[in-house]
């Protein structure tokens, strides 16, 4: 079994990479062939030049995911079957030999650590030089290694406490640690997303009430329209950061609240502004986010489960280049590995969510104006440089939302009525 298993991961880990080297290269070329002129659905909306600067942008970003890509499966093959984890292990072991979940989450920290430095230079690099380059970036260096130290503080601090709990359950808890760890991981789920809008999110951006009383009335006559009751509507500072423009909802139960990029209001008009605000609308109506939950708490659970099983299989160890079988190996080597078997998954998923966005925009043209999400939807794609062209195949593949020109062209028989 240990011979299979590690045949199967090689072979899968190969497959993937392969695979999204494979895509991306296709994406890059799709892009470029069809750099030369503007979709006919957008003449007159957006320029050649604004067009090449899309067709640009995503390039350089896809040729950069290309090379994350590699490093990412070189990373996991080493910290696996080239005996990484082990070495990590290992020097904990001497540390600490008699203290096993303290050592635990020592190793599983290492090597998230290790992960997160291998992600760290791409990170800086498309911040730094790629959208430096096309104008996109706000961030000083300063910003960004502050928001750095941020995220790993407030990882610490949340995760933490779940990482010891679980740790704890799997040594103490029997059989079914697993299902009480599944209930313990949804509770803070749940309670994530009621503390995230007014606890975690204001760490890093400045969110302060929508000032424009016009917008504001008009915004809320929706909200009371489509049944929707929000603990207020914010304006983050985006723009301190990026260039780029959002709008979203965020928060569960009563914390829900509706937020605004300050690029996004400097862009668009009040119609333009209500018909995007309907479009998220139409996720919260149609129950997006309570199903994509659902979804989630599902496929932990059934996860959850099959690391109950695995947990207490010899082979699941020494198929993955770990001699030493523990509770915390278990846990590590399953969240490493995983999304290489997950992965061949994703267009599965890409499809479903693209689905939620085609319901949410029927849902905007029937309780706004389809002509004024469209204006609003050419804004962003060429403010964003969004390409209008992307490959099919890899559109598929990983995109949650649809290709620009199908969207458009669904709307556009709202517009005809």
């Amino acid at each position: 079994m240990a011979f299979t298993l590690t045949t199967t991961f090689v072979t899968l880990l190969i497959t993937t990479t392969f695979i999204r080297i494979w895509l991306g290269l296709r994406h890059v070329a799709h892009v470029q062939n069809h750099r030369g002129q503007v979709p006919t659905a957008f003449n007159g909306n957006i320029s050649l030049e604004a067009h090449q600067k899309a067709a640009d942008y995503t390039s350089d970003k896809t040729k950069l995911v290309i090379i994350e890509a590699s490093a990412q499966a070189l990373l996991l093959a080493l910290l696996t079957l080239g005996g990484g984890l082990q070495w990590i292990d290992d020097i904990w072991r001497n540390v600490l030999p008699n203290h096993e979940i303290m050592r635990g989450a020592l190793v599983i920290c290492s090597a998230m650590v290790v992960s997160g430095l291998i992600d760290l230079p791409f990170e800086y690099y498309k911040t730094f030089v790629v959208d430096e380059q096309f104008g996109f970036n706000k961030m000083t260096r300063s910003m960004f290694f502050s928001d750095l130290v941020k995220q790993s503080l407030v990882g610490i601090a949340l995760g933490a406490p779940i990482l010891f709990a679980a740790l704890w359950l799997m040594q103490g808890a029997g059989q079914y640690w697993w299902l009480y760890l599944w209930l313990v991981w949804s509770v803070f789920n749940l309670v994530m997303l009621a503390v995230y809008p007014t606890f975690i999110a204001p760490l890093f951006n400045k969110f302060s009430p929508l000032q424009d009383e016009a917008l504001k009335l008009r915004i809320e006559a929706l909200l009371t329209k489509c049944g929707f009751k929000s603990q207020g509507l914010f304006v983050m500072d985006g723009s301190s950061r990026s260039s780029h423009g959002n709008a979203y909802f965020t928060g569960f139960g009563s914390s829900k609240r509706v937020v605004f990029f300050d690029t996004l209001l400097d862009r668009l008009n009040a119609d333009e502004i209500e018909a995007v605000l309907a479009h998220e609308l139409g996720h919260f109506k149609h129950h997006h986010v309570i199903k994509r939950i659902a979804l989630l708490f599902f496929v932990s659970f059934v996860g959850l489960a099959l690391l109950g099983w695995l947990i207490n299989q010899p082979w699941f160890y020494s198929g993955l280049g770990v001699t030493q079988i523990s509770n915390y190996m278990a846990l590590i080597l399953f969240l490493l590995v995983s999304p290489v078997f997950l992965f061949l998954l994703r267009p599965i998923m890409a499809s479903y969510s693209r689905k939620n966005e085609f319901e949410a925009d029927d849902y905007a043209a029937k309780h706004a104006n389809a002509k004024h999400l469209v204006e609003a939807l050419v804004k962003l794609y060429r403010d964003n440089a969004s390409t209008l062209t992307p490959d099919p195949l890899h559109s598929a593949f990983y995109d949650s939302h649809p290709p620009a020109s199908i969207r458009i062209s669904k709307l556009a028989a709202y517009t005809a009525v």
